[in-house]
């Protein structure tokens, strides 16, 4: 099967589609439109103590058009690509606007920092994964995890998924491209123990290329153990000691920067790192890279969702924040120039400093390891954070036993300026890639 007959239409004739309407949109008096379509399929599937339990399969599709008035803005989106769906929500957001108020901050990207050509990235690496294979690979994954030990009792399934999209942004400016983009996945979730004493854990992979992709084996073994290794837990009470964030749950932390510095809560004000730039926000030794153009990155893209190049650049450097996450109405609030973020960031890559992940462990010598967060208690405004958690507690730079029904609290102010290492056990299955992160001090509560 080659690769087009994965697609309903071919990019030529998205385009055509985007073309389209943007001269109806002109024709309609528009002062300036853009528009975007895309179309994506996939198949999932499912299996629970060696029975099928669920088999997926999504197509999806959707053209949205952006009309200006001046600056006065309407948008309306469609799912059919008959001329008279185009027709119609070209007509809706044609009167959106001209009953909209004006947006002095209103209107497409500069076309001087819009891409005119750009790299291929390699993100598209198609799967035409056959429901039978999906459920060998499902069936291969949960077998091995039960097997890891007699006391994985019981399983919430393990799935095996794969995804494939392309689509084509253009506006009035002149600008018009698009690409493919692929993503495959697998994952597995057991339970160990029995009566009181029953833990739950997980592991899954994610790449844009099935080779990419651990195998099921190993994830069904990761997810074997990490359940295996969680029974028998007990809670703590109150104390204040190191944290060591497992890498999986520490680009959460990174996560919770980059919403501190994306330009809607700068403007709104709703953001603990108001005018933070040059300024030290980290440790001295810590930085924050972002690639936009790694190759089969997750989170790659050669312009933003306003055509805007994405740049590779250094957004912490030393501890000291160098750049926000901007699109062209938030820059625009701010007084400054986008910096190609529409539509959120890229590859955010944290090198480590301070040795794997035994030396963190080591430099803690006795505090906790967080291997799970749980709830949302994490204020933007003030940067106070306060979530539950499992993981393990740690003495002498050792795993001692593992705790759970615990609360972990400080404040993330205080807590980026306290990193005191990131480990070398670097993940990369999301847009934050970084390691375990080792903070100095926080509050640890008992239930």
């Amino acid at each position: 099967m080659s690769d087009q007959a994965l697609f309903q239409y071919s990019p030529e004739h998205l385009q055509s589609l985007v073309r389209e309407v943007l001269a109806q949109a002109h024709q309609g008096g528009a002062t300036a439109a853009e528009a975007d379509v895309s179309e994506g399929s996939g198949l999932s599937v499912t299996v629970r103590l060696e029975e099928v339990e669920t088999i997926e399969y999504n197509r999806d599709k959707e053209l949205g058009v952006s009309v200006y008035f001046g600056q006065r803005r309407g948008h309306a989106s469609t799912s059919d690509f008959s001329p008279e769906a185009l027709r119609n929500t070209v007509a809706k957001a044609l009167t959106i606007a001209r009953h909209t108020a004006e947006d002095p901050f209103a209107g497409l990207a500069d076309p001087a920092l819009m891409v005119q050509d750009f790299p291929d990235l390699e993100l598209y690496h198609p799967w035409d994964m056959s429901v039978d294979e999906g459920i060998e690979r499902a069936l291969r994954c949960e077998t091995t995890a039960l097997a890891v030990d007699r006391r994985l009792s019981n399983s919430e399934g393990a799935t095996a998924h794969t995804h494939r999209s392309h689509f084509c942004y253009g506006n009035s400016a002149g600008f018009i491209g698009g690409y493919a983009g692929s993503s495959h996945g697998l994952s597995c979730a057991v339970i160990a123990g029995k009566h009181a004493d029953m833990q739950r854990d997980y592991w899954y992979t994610s790449a844009r290329h099935r080779d990419d992709l651990e195998t099921p084996e190993q994830v069904g073994v990761r997810a074997g153990e990490r359940a295996l290794r969680r029974l028998k837990a007990r809670s703590l009470s109150t104390r204040q000691v190191p944290v060591l964030f497992e890498a999986p749950v520490a680009t959460s932390l990174i996560g919770h920067f980059v919403r501190a510095v994306s330009g809607g809560s700068l403007y709104r004000k709703t953001s603990f790192l108001l005018d933070c730039l040059g300024k030290p926000v980290f440790n001295s030794k810590f930085s924050v890279h972002e690639e936009p153009h790694r190759l089969r990155g997750l989170a790659s893209a050669p312009f933003d969702d306003e055509g805007v190049l994405t740049r590779p650049r250094t957004v912490v450097a030393d501890g000291v924040v160098q750049g926000y996450f901007l699109g062209s109405y938030s820059a625009r609030k701010l007084g400054m120039t986008t910096t190609g973020n529409a539509g959120g960031s890229h590859n955010l890559v944290v090198p480590p400093f301070g040795g794997d992940f035994e030396a963190l462990l080591r430099q803690m010598d006795r505090g906790l390891l967080v291997t799970e967060l749980m709830g949302q208690g994490v204020n933007s405004v003030t940067g106070d954070y306060s979530r539950g958690a499992a993981g393990f507690w740690v003495e002498n730079g050792q795993i001692q036993y593992p705790v759970h029904e615990i609360t972990i609290a400080g404040n993330l102010k205080q807590m980026y300026a306290n990193i005191l290492a990131v480990g070398t056990d670097v993940q990369s299955r999301g847009s934050k890639i970084c390691g375990s992160i080792l903070v100095e001090e926080m509050m640890v509560a008992g239930a």
